[in-house]
């Protein structure tokens, strides 16, 4: 199972974020206990007044080469677990998730 979903409007991402990191990096597919699966990112922002979504936001943005206007947290804005929707075409994001690609910011 893939932590992503092609919509009609882009793709929807399933998130595990850590803030408080060295350095702003997506870390690959997580296997959740319950059968799901979730896209580990650590961010360095801190959890304080949107920053850590803010460093999400412009990392997925410079991955996968969408516009920051692209990109918004739609559940899970004070949580780890977040829900993210990526604006675009949702079958050329989901083929560059897929390849592994964005995977090097």
């Amino acid at each position: 199972m893939t932590p992503w979903r092609v919509t009609g409007d882009g793709v929807t991402l399933h998130l595990r974020v850590t803030p408080n990191a060295g350095a702003d990096r997506i870390e690959g597919v997580e296997q959740r206990g319950d059968g799901s699966s979730v896209l580990r990112l650590r961010v360095a922002a801190v959890p304080d007044k949107g920053r850590a979504n803010a460093a999400v936001i412009a990392l997925l943005s410079r991955t996968l080469e969408v516009p920051k206007s692209a990109v918004s947290v739609i559940s899970g804005e004070t949580a780890r677990l977040k829900t993210v929707a990526v604006a675009g075409d949702g079958v050329a994001l989901a083929a560059r998730l897929a390849a592994g690609n964005p995977l090097k910011p």
